[in-house]
């Protein structure tokens, strides 16, 4: 049964109001999410895709194929830069769909090869399926390069939520496999399990992503519930203990999402690793604002993370050529 708990929503300072919160903040189900394949293919079918089109991805080290959503402007730049993308929803939930927008926006102004993956989703397919999904379009990209007119030296990851979580573990491969990595771009990336463990979360996660949620999602990704102890590499970004060598990163996070502790100590951990690093925390921002229609507050947030994603991958200045 569905738990009831007042709207966070109606505490909202007045910048981060929006008619839309209900859309996106939902009670807490403790049921595991139901996979409703017709009605996801309806969804896929009637919302615009702008330039993306659906392809299938070989899969890796025995994996099944991947699906995924394939956006470039008609006039891309050969070779340009390139982009996995990962969609959010708690490891449990999404799809390519919700970020169609982003991708196609990406694509278009930045001249682009924009890969958004539809991976498997927990807890039908708990850890390592999505991670082997992202990490199959990130090895694509690199083994096509010259087919697919792409600069293998300026190919990214990035994701938001869950995503952010599962590019972060992605970047963490390619480092240990010695694949050139220009970019993570980890959008209020879900990298901890051990927040789950935290009784206090400093009024935090009221919105959106609340601590039942996290639990849950967690536990179904993992395949047990959160412990002290997770051993498994990849499985939690925020677990692995050497961070030296990884991709230049942007890290964005609200003030007010329950990821925001462990996004900030992670950017941190980052930068004193000697990683390149940008970290954008932006005051009173709940989880997900960024996606609310017509939010101005949340505007400049994703202005920072397009245009990080352009310094990193989008057509090089004869200053970055001479270097």
């Amino acid at each position: 049964m569905r738990s009831r708990r007042r709207p966070a929503r109606e505490s909202l300072p007045p910048e981060w109001r929006s008619p839309w919160w209900p859309v996106f903040d939902r009670p807490h189900d403790p049921r595991p999410p139901r996979r409703r394949p017709r009605i996801e293919r309806l969804v896929d079918r009637v919302v615009p895709s702008g330039t993306g089109r659906r392809t299938t991805l070989p899969g890796t080290g025995g994996g099944p194929e991947v699906t995924a959503y394939r956006y470039e402007a008609p006039d891309r730049p050969r070779p340009s830069g390139a982009l996995v993308w990962i969609h959010g929803g708690g490891m449990v939930m999404g799809a390519p769909w919700i970020d169609h927008r982003l991708c196609d926006r990406l694509a278009r102004e930045l001249g682009l090869l924009v890969v958004s993956v539809d991976y498997r989703l927990a807890p039908e397919h708990p850890f390592p399926a999505a991670v082997e999904d992202c990490w199959a379009a990130l090895a694509w990209l690199h083994g096509r390069a010259d087919e697919l007119g792409v600069d293998p030296a300026r190919i990214g990851v990035a994701g938001a939520s869950a995503g952010g979580g599962l590019a972060a573990s992605v970047a963490q491969l390619a480092h240990d496999r010695g694949v050139p990595l220009a970019f993570q771009g980890l959008v209020y990336p879900m990298l901890d399990d051990r927040t789950v463990l935290r009784e206090d979360h400093g009024g935090r996660g009221e919105m959106v992503w609340t601590p039942a949620h996290n639990r849950d999602a967690w536990g179904w990704y993992l395949g047990h519930e959160v412990r002290a102890r997770e051993d498994r590499a990849y499985a939690v970004p925020a677990r692995r203990t050497d961070l030296t060598g990884l991709a230049p990163a942007w890290v964005g996070v609200g003030s007010a999402d329950l990821f925001h502790d462990e996004d900030v100590l992670y950017a941190e951990r980052l930068r004193d690793a000697g990683v390149p690093l940008e970290l954008v925390v932006v005051p009173g921002m709940p989880h997900a604002a960024d996606m609310v229609p017509g939010l101005v507050a949340a505007q400049g947030f994703r202005r920072s993370f397009v245009a990080a994603v352009a310094r990193a991958l989008g057509e090089p200045t004869v200053e970055r050529q001479s270097e």
